[in-house]
C-alpha cells in the first residue's frame, strides 16, 4: 500500500515543524539562555505550526485537535511545575494520544487511516479512497489491520520518548525526539508498504494509483 508525492528539495513542513523549533532550542542554548526557556519557545514555535497548518486546510479532522490539545495540557501543566523534563514528556504525550486515537477508531466505522487518507490527500484522490472503503471488503480489512500497527507502534514511539525525556541530558532530547519521529514513521511505512502489498496480492488486487484493482488490471 504506497501513495506518491512530489519531492522538494526543501519541504516547508519539515522547515516548520522540525528544523525551526530545534534552531530555536539550541540557538537559545547556544546564547546561555536556561533550558525551561528555551524548550518554552521551541514548544511555542511548534505549536504556531501546527495552528498554521490546521488554519490553512481545508480539511481539519478531530485527530489534529486532540493531539494539539493534549501538547497544550502538558505545556500548561509545565508551566505551573516549571519543570524542563515535563516540557520534554510533551512530544510522548503527543505520540500517545495518536496512538490510543487510532486503536479507538477501530471500534467505530471508520478507522484512522481511512480519515487521515481523506484529509490528507487531495480531493480527487481522498474520493477515491472513499470509494475503495465502500466497494472492496478487502481494503477495509487492510485499513483496519494497518491503523492497528500504526496504533501500536506510536504507543511504543511514546514510551521510548517518555523514557529519553526522562533519562538522557536535556540538551540532547529535542534532536532525539525527530530522529526516533523519523524511525517510528519509515518503519510503519514499510511495513505497511510490504505488508499491504501482500495481503492485496493474496487477494489478487493492488493499487493502481489510490485505485484498488485487479491484479491483471492494465496499468495503461
Amino acid at each position: 500500500m504506497t501513495t506518491t508525492a512530489p519531492t522538494k528539495a526543501i519541504n516547508p513542513k519539515l522547515v516548520l515543524h522540525v528544523i525551526a523549533p530545534l534552531v530555536a532550542f539550541y540557538g537559545l542554548r547556544a546564547l546561555g539562555v536556561p533550558a525551561f526557556a528555551a524548550l518554552l519557545v521551541g514548544a511555542g514555535v511548534s505549536a504556531a505550526a501546527a495552528l498554521y497548518s490546521v488554519a490553512t486546510r481545508r480539511r481539519v479532522g478531530g485527530v489534529q485537535v486532540f493531539v494539539l490539545a493534549i501538547m497544550a495540557l502538558t505545556v500548561l501543566f509545565a508551566l505551573v511545575s516549571g519543570d524542563a523534563r515535563l516540557m520534554l514528556v510533551r512530544n510522548g504525550w503527543g505520540t500517545a494520544a495518536l496512538g490510543v486515537w487510532a486503536l479507538l477508531t477501530l471500534i467505530g466505522n471508520r478507522p484512522f487511516l481511512l480519515s487521515t487518507g481523506t484529509i490528507a490527500f487531495p480531493e480527487d484522490k481522498a474520493a477515491i479512497w472513499e470509494q475503495n472503503w465502500k466497494q472492496h471488503p478487502v481494503f477495509r480489512t487492510l485499513l483496519r489491520r494497518c491503523t492497528a500497527i500504526w496504533g501500536t507502534l506510536f504507543l511504543l514511539d511514546a514510551a521510548l520518548r517518555v523514557g529519553l525525556a526522562l533519562t538522557l541530558p536535556i540538551d540532547l532530547v529535542p534532536a532525539l525526539d525527530d530522529v526516533l519521529l523519523a524511525v517510528t514513521i519509515t518503519v510503519i511505512l514499510l511495513i505497511q508498504r510490504f505488508y499491504g502489498r501482500f495481503f492485496l496480492r493474496r487477494h489478487n488486487l493492488r493499487l493502481h494509483g489510490a485505485e484498488i484493482v485487479p491484479t491483471t488490471h492494465s496499468a495503461g
